[in-house]
């Protein structure tokens, strides 16, 4: 079973390490130690974003592991994404080239559509906001014209593979029935209050592997929503953390609960990318290949899915977003 989930694998053969470093709010200043300790402790799947703004300090700490001769370009898959302004076919290799740039690149391993929802353009990496607060929405956004630019980014070879995130079977079946190269992954909030069961076989339908972000659930979500004005208060607030049957089973093994959560997901052929700048949880995280949930574990587990009520995300993030034509979440999946 361990060898079984060292990576997923694309349509198009390329392998994705089933356990990543996520980055989100990993901040300059800590996220090129993260990314040392990550690296360290056998990590070769990290995961950024141009709204990220870490892509600099990880490009720098990628370039000193390779510099160095511990590691070579093809033995990190690195996955970073188009932002909500560059959500136009102009945009794409405009914002793929500035996070190139910054990560001292020439290829990323996977490019992914942050998000369904567009944005007017502004250049620096921050949510545009009207007068009121409200973000300032681009409503013209074409998921098919978007990714024929995304396309073009793997003909140019600044992308091996190209994928979404965030976006609802409906919007997912738009881009695959238009798709010269079909998207190879699909990224969205999974764990195991919301295990995201129909968009999964829908997904597994199309032959377009799937990853969780917020594995552990997404603590750092409120002072995220807080700091931008969203509405806090219309978050349901959970810790699976601290579930009792999570804690039972992780006693039995020996593990963290954190560590049960992740191999949960990992046993669904699920990619996780756990975000932490902690080095202890770092090296924690990625410590999930020596044990294996029995069936009857995997069972139990799987009757705490909430369906759609254990999502953490929702319309009220960000001032306004829900307004969006393309706003994904009003969808059952």
């Amino acid at each position: 079973m361990a060898g079984k989930l060292q990576h997923i694998t694309f349509h198009n053969g390329q392998k994705m390490p089933i356990v990543g470093l996520g980055t989100w709010q990993s901040s300059e200043g800590e996220v090129g130690k993260a990314l040392d300790v990550a690296l360290e402790a056998g990590y070769r799947h990290i995961d950024t974003a141009f709204l990220y703004r870490n892509e600099r300090e990880i490009g720098a700490t990628l370039k000193k592991w390779f510099s160095s001769g511990k590691l070579k370009r093809e033995d990190v898959f690195v996955v970073t994404k188009l932002p909500f302004m560059g959500m136009r076919q102009s945009g794409v290799e405009k914002y793929l080239k500035k996070s190139l740039s910054a990560l001292q690149l020439d290829y990323v391993d996977l490019y992914l559509i942050h998000n369904p929802v567009g944005f007017q353009d502004v250049d620096d990496g921050g949510f545009p906001k009207d007068k009121d607060g409200n973000v300032l929405l681009d409503v013209t956004t074409d998921h098919v014209a978007i990714w024929k630019g995304m396309e073009a980014q793997v003909d140019a070879g600044r992308a091996r593979s190209i994928g979404l995130s965030n976006f609802n079977a409906r919007q997912i079946k738009r881009v695959w029935e238009s798709a010269r190269i079909k998207p190879s992954n699909l990224q969205v909030e999974m764990h195991v209050y919301f295990q995201q069961r129909e968009l999964r076989a829908f997904c597994r339908a199309l032959d377009i592997t799937f990853c969780a972000f917020g594995p552990l659930g997404s603590p750092h979500i409120y002072p995220f929503v807080e700091s931008h004005g969203g509405d806090v208060s219309k978050l349901p607030r959970y810790n699976q953390l601290s579930d009792p049957l999570v804690k039972q089973i992780a006693q039995k093994h020996g593990k963290t609960t954190a560590q049960v959560l992740i191999r949960f997901l990992m046993q669904l052929e699920v990619a996780v990318i756990p975000k932490s700048s902690n080095p202890a949880r770092i090296k924690e995280n990625f410590a999930v290949f020596d044990f294996e949930l029995s069936p009857e574990e995997m069972e139990a587990l799987e009757a705490l899915d909430k369906g759609p009520k254990g999502r953490q995300a929702n319309e009220h993030v960000l001032p306004g977003l829900g307004r969006h034509p393309e706003f994904p979440w009003f969808d059952r999946y």
